[in-house]
């Protein structure tokens, strides 16, 4: 998909240096960019990213489903499973 940004000629001078110091395209430095904002916001970039981020809430939720404690026992329960 195309999209057209704009940027100030500051801008753009800056982001050409950049790309000609790290022997990058313009749209490798937005890749870069936009991947990294996706990041900072929790939003999977691949599918790759989305499995393993979807596999950590499931370990996290199953690790907290663990650690609930179980149902309280009525003291009458407890005292009749006592030997003597």
């Amino acid at each position: 998909m195309r999209k057209l940004i704009e940027f100030d000629d500051d801008t753009a001078d800056k982001l050409k240096q950049l790309g000609r110091d790290r022997m990058a395209t313009l749209q490798e430095l937005a890749d870069e960019a936009f991947a990294d904002l996706l990041k900072k916001h929790g939003i999977p970039i691949d599918l790759k990213d989305a499995l393993r981020k979807s596999a950590r809430l499931q370990e996290t939720a199953g690790l907290r489903e663990a650690a609930k404690p179980g149902p309280a026992t009525p003291k009458r329960a407890r005292k009749q499973g006592r030997k003597r």
